[in-house]
């Protein structure tokens, strides 16, 4: 799902069979609680396999959250996976958001805008789609000497900064309690060098993600704005 988020202060109740995703899960809580979600209209830009979606609907029970992501594939599984009321999945691109303007309440994109071939044309798609006085919700990882520039990229004239945190710690803590049971997955695989690339893909400790967010090489951020 995500490399997941630690905090000794955090402690949120979850059902018995979420408490496998319990660090991912928690990335996605600790943004959830910076605003109110309960009967909003809310976007996930980059919902993946939809875990992240999946949780925000039914533990924070907004009048609808759509995910959406690039991969028909990957919308195509979650349709078919999740069955819920306020929760749907659509294709679309982050430079090209398949909603009208001012239309939605709140946007999450979570560990994913890394990919994305141009960040200052998603946050113009961003701000064009959500209501004013509407949030957007973000956490990715960064360069650490890319830092500046990202966080300028991210900025729009009709977004307020909100909260501004450097997560990384909590990242790299999350990705320690998890070491265990993610190896014990990966070390299934028959390659060695598919054994390899998963564990760094899964930033298990000593791998090579895990060691450039100790080192700071990487930065894991967290950022809430609200529109104008």
């Amino acid at each position: 799902m995500n490399y997941g988020y630690y905090n000794e202060e955090l402690d949120i109740i979850l059902d018995k069979d979420d408490e496998l995703e319990r660090y991912p899960i928690q990335l996605y809580h600790h943004l959830c609680i910076q605003v109110e979600l309960k009967d909003k209209v809310i976007v996930e830009v980059g919902s993946g396999r939809g875990g992240g979606a999946n949780f925000i609907a039914r533990y924070h029970k907004p009048k609808l959250i759509t995910g959406v992501d690039l991969s028909p594939n990957a919308v195509s599984l979650c349709n078919k996976s999740y069955n819920l009321d306020n929760l749907n999945f659509l294709v679309g691109d982050s430079a090209k958001l398949p909603f009208e303007d001012n239309s939605v309440d709140v946007i999450f994109n979570v560990e994913s805008s890394h990919c994305y071939p141009s960040i200052p044309d998603f946050i113009s798609e961003v701000c064009r789609v959500l209501k004013p006085d509407g949030h957007f919700l973000y956490c990715d990882l960064v360069i650490d000497s890319d830092l500046d520039d990202h966080l300028n990229n991210l900025k729009n004239n009709n977004l307020l900064d909100i909260n501004y945190i450097d997560i990384t710690e909590n990242i790299i803590r999350a990705s320690e309690l998890m070491t265990d049971e993610r190896n014990n997955i990966i070390n299934k695989v028959n390659s060695n060098f598919l054994r390899k690339v998963l564990k760094s893909f899964a930033s298990v400790k000593g791998s090579k993600i895990y060691k450039s967010f100790v080192d700071r090489h990487y930065r894991y951020i967290s950022l809430v704005t609200q529109k104008k």
